[in-house]
């Protein structure tokens, strides 16, 4: 079993499309939706969710007015400003948003009135598409720890594929290179980064592949909508000769790829298209170079 993660180092490069293009031609996969601050792999893989896991992260301050002797020593010890004291009730008041749930008003509170209990941060689905089983979640909103759902979401998937007897595990990761970026990357026997032809897709592939290879992990570039600037493929195309990074190929801009998505459709799907070819070919070397096979 072999997992493949597709990021980029912006958002809007077509990584999204890629992943769903790739899992309608793969074979035997689970397909893993690691985005999960805004995940969208499902508008394409139109799922149907079986099962729901809740994601818990942090932990929710409470507090009870009956046991509070409004001494104020919580006051004095928050750093984070998350307690104001209001006269008129008399009463507590607790910003959900400052509160970071460290607990040391929990430690030094003399009537015990501070409760900590664990926080739903989020969702995990695994659910059943016309392509094989999706692993995806959803994120609170203002949720942290992305990195954790990324890393429950693959955990989840790699069991199936296990269970299975899956061939790949396709995993769509999310842009930048912050933590669920790291997250997705972790273990992974390659890592396709999609870009497009402009000053900061270039830019921003350059910050990528460093973390990529700080990781140690192998990874090659596919070039979107390559004739919105030929100019710009071109430096692309240079600077992967001169890292030495694979280059798995370009897609051109194509209007059916637009015409497929309102379907609700990858474009290889759609039937003959400039893009799908493109994409056709792009995934059958990367499935040589996964597999140790020249390209």
């Amino acid at each position: 079993m072999k997992q493949i993660a597709v990021l980029s180092g912006k958002g809007g490069t077509g990584k999204t499309s890629l992943v769903a293009a790739f899992a309608a031609l793969a074979e035997r996969s689970v397909f893993a939706d690691c985005d999960v601050d805004a995940a969208d792999l499902h508008l394409l893989l139109q799922p149907e969710i079986e099962a729901k896991e809740p994601f818990e992260s942090g932990r929710t301050l409470t507090w009870n007015k009956d046991a509070c002797i409004f001494c104020g020593r919580c006051l004095r010890v928050c750093r984070f400003d998350a307690l104001k004291f209001d006269r008129s009730g008399p009463k507590l008041v607790i910003s959900p948003f400052a509160c970071e749930g460290c607990g040391c008003c929990v430690d030094v509170c003399p009537g015990e009135a501070f409760t900590l209990t664990p926080k739903q941060a989020g969702e995990l689905y695994v659910s059943a598409t016309r392509f094989g089983p999706f692993v995806h979640a959803q994120l609170g909103v203002a949720e942290e720890a992305s990195g954790q759902l990324v890393t429950k979401v693959r955990k989840r998937a790699q069991e199936i594929a296990e269970q299975q007897g899956m061939s790949y595990v396709l995993i769509d990761g999310c842009p930048g290179t912050g933590c669920p970026v790291i997250a997705s990357i972790t273990g992974t026997d390659l890592v396709v980064l999609a870009t497009e032809p402009t000053v900061s897709g270039l830019h921003d592939l350059r910050r990528v592949v460093q973390v990529v290879r700080h990781f140690r992990r192998p990874c090659g570039v596919v070039v979107n909508k390559v004739d919105l600037n030929r100019d710009m493929t071109a430096r692309i195309k240079d600077y992967c000769r001169d890292e030495s990074l694979p280059f798995f190929g370009e897609i051109p801009f194509d209007a059916q790829v637009v015409a497929a998505q309102l379907a609700g459709r990858t474009i290889v799907e759609q039937g003959s298209s400039p893009a799908g070819e493109a994409i056709r070919a792009i995934w059958a070397d990367i499935t040589k170079a996964v597999s140790g096979t020249a390209i």
